[in-house]
């Protein structure tokens, strides 16, 4: 059944007033976003809580900068809360949204909240732990080829790895069809967990896929090397092919297919509209997940600096933050937020947020909204930091409104 919330500032500002919600409403426009001149009003930073170490920035608005909200009085929705461990969700040319489901399957979601059986017709995929059909991504011409990028875990003899695939959606919309591996991030690992698997196209068209190190003391080691698929940012042709202008072409210890190195999980990972730039949100450890801009043949420093801690409360490494030749996160958490998808918002439904980053959070419950001036952080903003929910994935969709997904089978809608 569809379950439908909305939540307006006007109406929230009066008394009394209830909603048919079974669960209180949130809204964050207690008082107006900027001053009488037009600028952005400066809050408290959203974050009170006492980070999880003492370490110190690099520069000022690396971590902790001011809050902000949002004055334009936008309406949020559940559409439903029928998905099945839902992971990314994407437009579709006609404004419905297509979300990827862990064990395997796809599903179409109309804006009634209807949600289509689920479509299959995939490569075997391995959806124990963290893994599972992950991130999704439409062809450039998909309204007229009708094709699907996508990555997931795939099992082999060795172990699982990130794969990236490619598939037609067929007709009928009841499978996918021509479904074909295009690319392995090897080696195989034992371990179902850190698999990275963010998906999207750069602006010249090619495919860039982010990949996890895999979680443990033995594989992490492997995001500093460049003989392996492990923390990397990856840079492929649509056939899978690595691109003649990678950075490490022609190296003879190194994969070509990476684009940089020294990422723990990278789960988020999107094109900044106007430069092209590509930005990626990166799980931590106990404290310390990251916001970094990429750049070709950079290191980011994983597992020898870090702004976080193990889950023990031991430091990790040598405890540094800083080390000549790794590159900083442009913004960090502690503590954290895990970050997951996130998308930049390009609409002018809602003046006041175009041009900046939403990240969804999985820890941190909410849908963080990054206000960014000259790649640098300068505000921040929690959104339904009180849904309890885990955040998986944000997308704009084709009228101008965030949809986001949550690991419990919710879609939600923001916006006008």
């Amino acid at each position: 059944m569809n379950k439908t919330r909305i939540l307006q500032a006007g109406l929230l500002l009066m008394a009394g007033l209830t909603t048919a919600c079974s669960q209180t409403p949130s809204f964050t426009t207690s008082q107006p976003a900027t001053d009488a001149a037009g600028v952005p009003r400066q809050l408290p930073p959203v974050e009170a809580r006492s980070p999880n170490t003492n370490y110190q920035s690099a520069f000022p608005g690396q971590t902790r900068v001011p809050g902000m909200r949002t004055d334009f009085p936008f309406q949020v929705s559940i559409l439903t809360e029928r998905l099945e461990s839902p992971w990314s969700v994407n437009s579709l040319p006609d404004g419905r949204l297509i979300v990827t489901q862990k064990a395997g399957s796809i599903a179409i979601v109309d804006s009634s909240g209807t949600v289509s059986p689920p479509i299959t017709g995939f490569p075997p995929i391995e959806s124990s732990g963290q893994g599972g059909l992950l991130d999704l991504a439409l062809d450039s011409d998909f309204s007229s080829n009708r094709y699907l990028f996508f990555t997931f875990s795939e099992q082999l003899e060795q172990g699982s790895v990130t794969a990236v695939g490619r598939a037609r959606l067929a007709d009928d919309e009841r499978s996918v069809e021509e479904a074909v591996v295009l690319y392995r991030a090897m080696p195989a690992d034992g371990r179902a967990a850190h698999y990275g698997s963010r998906l999207s196209f750069d602006k010249s068209g090619n495919l860039l896929i982010t990949t996890g190190e895999r979680q443990s003391a033995s594989t992490r080691v492997k995001a500093q090397s460049l003989d392996n698929g492990y923390g990397k940012v990856l840079r492929i042709t649509r056939e899978g092919q690595a691109l003649a202008d990678n950075p490490f072409v022609g190296q003879s210890d190194a994969m070509p297919e990476i684009y940089s190195y020294g990422h723990r999980n990278v789960q988020g990972m999107a094109l900044h509209p106007e430069t092209g730039d590509i930005w990626i949100s990166e799980m931590g450890p106990r404290g310390g997940d990251e916001l970094n801009r990429i750049l070709p043949g950079k290191n980011y420093g994983w597992p020898v600096i870090s702004y976080g801690i193990e889950y023990s409360g031991f430091k990790i490494g040598e405890g540094l933050t800083q080390k000549a030749g790794m590159e900083q996160p442009v913004y960090y958490w502690d503590p954290v937020l895990a970050p997951s998808g996130m998308t930049f918002y390009t609409s002018d439904s809602i003046p006041e947020w175009r041009g900046n980053l939403f990240i969804a959070g999985l820890a941190g419950q909410h849908i963080a909204r990054i206000v960014l001036k000259s790649d640098r952080v300068v505000g921040e903003e929690r959104l339904l930091d009180d849904e309890n929910q885990r955040f998986r994935d944000v997308a704009q969709g084709a009228d101008g409104a965030i949809y986001a997904v949550t690991d419990s089978g919710r879609l939600y809608r923001i916006g006008p």
